[in-house]
Order: C-alpha cells, then structure tokens, then sequence
C-alpha cells in the first residue's frame, strides 16, 4: 500500500503522511458509542483528525433492521458502493479507519472494502488515544470530500449470509469462532439479544484477546500463538468469525490477517441474527 502499511497503520505513520500531504488518504473517523447513536457524530465535530470525514456505524455501516436480520445488518453491495463513494473513496483512495475503541468499530470499515476489493485500507492501530498519545492533532467541525466513483468488486466468501451458515454447519464445512465474552458463549449471561447461547460447534475467542494491554494489536508472533492454537485443526475449513450483530467479528478477521490466518469470512448477522428463530439449534455450556 503506498503511503501506508496493510491492515494496521501506527499514528506516527499517519502524522507523516499526513505532514506530506498525501491526497490519495483518506481517514474515515467510526466513533461510535452502542448505547448512544448520537455520541461518535457529537464526538467528531468537537474534534477529529485533520480532514477526516465521518461514517456512523448505524447508519452508514449497517442496513435497517427488521427485527430478524440482526443488530448491524450488512448493506447491499451498492449501498455500501454509494456510501464509500460519498466518503470520497475512489480506486486509488488510501483509506485508514479509526475509533475510540482499540479498532472495535474501524474494523467493521476495514472488512467492508476489503469485501468489495478495495486492499488499500488499514485500521488505525490504538485509535483515538494512540494519536493523541503521538501528539497528533485535532480539528473541529464537519469536513468533508468530493465524492468518488467507487465500484464495488465483492469478494466471493468474505462475506456469509444466513443460509450459507446454516449449509455450513450442516456439511461441516465451517470453523466458527464466536468473539464475544466467555459467559455470553457459555449461554450463562446474555444481556444484549434475547436468547443466550452460541451456535453449535462455535469456539470462542474473545476479541479484546487481539490487543495488548495498551489498546494496539498484538504482534504477529502473538496473534499467531493465539489464534493459531485456535484453529490448527481447521482442516482445510473456512473459518468464520460471529459475535453479537457483526461488528467484533471483523476485529477478529483483521486479527487473523495479522496473524496470517487465510480464508477467513464473516457472517455479519451473527448471534443476533441466528436466535431470532427459536427454530435454530443453540448450545450452552462448555464443550
């Protein structure tokens, strides 16, 4: 990626290419707070990185909700081709990503281009707190970009719906990894959707487990370890990260690109999604 390293970039990186007014960058500012729609917009207009546009997890990031579709349903291909293009990412666009929430919410933007074949995207490694730690600087307001024609070119299996879930676990063509909290994928405590449990056969791999005790990435060797362990017996199985409506799931697909990990997808309806029809298996407890 010119100007810019795959998948993670650190702050001091961004401040140079920023400092060298690299036009083809474009940082996309996905605060986002789950309990508040209102707080990453309200954020970002306080202050945000220099010439960062914004793009709200709930309404930019993710399709309406029906009530069955899960809590970050994800867009139609063109929706998403439309938003980026407004963004003001075109096929040349060096685009990083960043939140306040070690990557949480960025990678959610990462995977999308990354499943419409835009590879010039990296998430911002620290977030928030790494730029202002590198001393970086704030500007308030809105700003924006003059919007680019953006083509999506999906990329086939990054991207799993309901039914090629269900296939999957049928054939057992399929590695899930559940990245939400332990007691959440035991099925002791749910206290988001309304049924507790985890999709049959899912292991469990907590995404804050990417990070290290500062906020960033862990390194390669780390996520390798980790991770690693986790999947060594795949088998020549997909693996296919969920978590409660989509959005940790990407955080661990970026976390297996850093480890070298391949044929990763995600199923972006997740947990949320797949309880809400009492019809569909669910397990509980430890294996």
């Amino acid at each position: 990626m010119n100007g810019v390293p795959q998948s993670i970039v650190s702050a001091a990186r961004v401040r140079e290419q920023l400092a060298a007014g690299n036009s083809r960058l474009v940082l996309v500012d996905v605060r986002a707070d789950l309990a508040d729609p209102a707080w990453g917009r309200a954020r970002y207009l306080e202050g945000h990185l220099p010439g960062a546009v914004f793009a709200d997890t709930d309404r930019d990031l993710s399709a309406p909700k029906t009530g069955t579709n899960g809590r970050h349903p994800l867009p139609t291909v063109e929706r998403m081709g439309e938003v980026f293009g407004r963004l003001g990412i075109g096929p040349d666009s060096v685009v990083v990503a960043y939140d306040n929430v070690s990557g949480l919410f960025a990678a959610r933007l990462w995977w999308m281009l990354r499943y419409l074949g835009h590879a010039q995207v990296a998430v911002l490694d620290g977030g928030m707190n790494a730029w202002e730690q590198a001393g970086g600087s704030l500007v308030p307001g809105e700003e924006t970009r003059a919007p680019r024609q953006f083509i999506p070119k999906p990329e086939p299996g990054m991207a799993l719906g309901l039914a090629e879930v269900e296939a999957g676990l049928a054939s057992g063509a399929h590695l899930l990894v559940d990245a939400r909290e332990p007691v959440r994928w035991r099925g002791e405590h749910e206290p988001i959707d309304p049924v507790a449990g985890r999709i049959p056969g899912a292991r469990n791999h907590l995404w804050k487990g990417n990070l290290d005790p500062g906020g960033r990435f862990r390194s390669p060797e780390g996520l390798r370890e980790s991770l690693g362990a986790l999947t060594r017996d795949r088998a020549g199985r997909r693996i296919v990260c969920y978590c409660g409506s989509g959005l940790s799931a990407a955080h661990s697909a970026l976390a297996l690109e850093l480890a070298g990990i391949r044929d990763v997808a995600v199923y972006s309806g997740s947990w949320s999604e797949w309880c809400a029809d009492p019809r569909r298996p669910v397990a509980r407890g430890t294996p």
